[in-house]
Parts: C-alpha cells; sequence; structure tokens
C-alpha cells in the first residue's frame, strides 16, 4: 500500500512536471511568435514617404508643369543618383468637385535615416544647381499653391 502511494504521488507528480515543461515551451512559443511579429511588423513601415498636394493658380498649367519638371523631379534624380531618397513620382490629375488640386508629389525614402537627412541632403542638391529653372519668368508663388502635405507617410511592402 505504502508503495502503491508512493507510486501514486511519483506518478501525479512527474505529470505536473510534464504540465509545467509544457506550459513553459507554450510561453517559450508565445514570446518567440510575439517577438518575431513585431520584428516582421516594424519592417512593414521601413520606408517613409512625404507627399504634396498642389493646386496650379490661374491657368497657369505651363509655368506649373515646367517647374515641376526642372526643377522638383531635376532634384528627385540627383538624390536617387546620390542614394539621398528611395523613390519619386509626380502624377497630375485634373480638378473635379471634390479634389482641387492638380499635382501630387510623392518622395520616398528608404529609412528614418535618409528621411532625417532629407533637408540637409535636399539644400546641398539645390546649391549644386543654377537656381531656379523657370517658364515666363514667373515665380512659383504666383502659379501653384501647396494645399496640403502629409510628412511621415509609413509604406507597406
Amino acid at each position: 500500500m505504502i508503495f502503491q502511494v508512493s507510486k501514486t504521488y511519483n506518478s501525479i507528480f512527474g505529470v505536473n512536471k510534464l504540465i509545467k515543461k509544457d506550459i513553459m515551451n507554450r510561453k517559450g512559443l508565445l514570446l518567440f511568435v510575439i517577438c518575431f511579429s513585431t520584428i516582421s511588423f516594424g519592417q512593414d513601415y521601413k520606408k517613409i514617404s512625404t507627399i504634396d498636394f498642389i493646386r496650379i493658380l490661374n491657368n497657369n498649367t505651363e509655368e506649373a508643369i515646367y517647374y515641376y519638371q526642372n526643377n522638383w523631379k531635376e532634384l528627385r534624380k540627383l538624390a536617387l543618383e546620390k542614394e539621398y531618397i528611395d523613390s519619386y513620382n509626380l502624377f497630375f490629375t485634373e480638378e473635379d468637385d471634390i479634389n482641387s488640386f492638380h499635382l501630387i508629389l510623392l518622395t520616398t525614402y528608404k529609412n528614418i535615416e535618409q528621411y532625417d537627412l532629407r533637408e540637409k541632403n535636399f539644400d546641398e542638391l539645390i546649391e549644386m544647381r543654377d537656381g531656379l529653372q523657370l517658364l515666363n519668368d514667373k515665380k512659383p508663388n504666383e502659379f501653384r499653391e501647396t494645399l496640403f502635405r502629409k510628412e511621415m507617410v509609413r509604406q507597406f511592402k
């Protein structure tokens, strides 16, 4: 009888050890999944963009397009060559009843480091150029208006 109690006790104690070990393994697995998910989630948002919505003023479409093609776009080409940015896009759209903008400017940076250096890097590129290229000597504030800008736009993979 003592042997059976002892055997039963060892059996129960052994089961408790197995249960504790199983729980520890599950906790470890859960911790691993959470950490891996956090790392993967963080990588999904690595790229950062700046988006500008521009309205062309007083039917100065030619001046605005010329300005963005010969200034904004050229600076982005240089920035891409020097690896200051990851990509850029310049979109044209017709104004409608809902949206009063004509241009969408998108500049994307590979990571937060590129984004944080954007002002310094673009200042350097602007100094390399011979001033603004303008059509009909119209200044930018005469033919365009930035309606709104969105900074720190995170991009999914």
